[in-house]
């Protein structure tokens, strides 16, 4: 599912335009949207039964550049990371 499709769903659900559910999902799901503007601050987002959008630290590493095969050394960077919760797993592998 892209995020049209996603808009379309929740436009089809909740019964509104297309108009305003794609302004419900940019909301939640945009650059300036407020699940990644928690994460700038450097805080965490936990829905529950969903999961949890927190960051987390990468150490600076040895990589290689794989044009010429020179080795250099890649900073340290905070990334996002998504965690599920147990409901949202047991409901992915449930037996249909």
């Amino acid at each position: 599912m892209n995020k049209q499709e996603l808009v379309d769903a929740v436009a089809k659900r909740l019964g509104i335009t297309k108009g305003r559910a794609s302004e419900i999902t940019e909301l939640f799901f945009s650059e300036s949207g407020v699940i990644a503007a928690e994460l700038r601050r450097g805080g965490k987002v936990a829905i529950s039964g969903f999961g949890n959008f927190e960051t987390r630290t990468r150490a600076a590493r040895e990589g290689r550049n794989p044009r010429t095969g020179k080795t250099i050394t890649l900073k340290a960077s905070t990334v996002p990371a998504f965690r599920a919760a147990k409901a949202l797993k047991e409901l992915v592998n449930r037996k249909r």
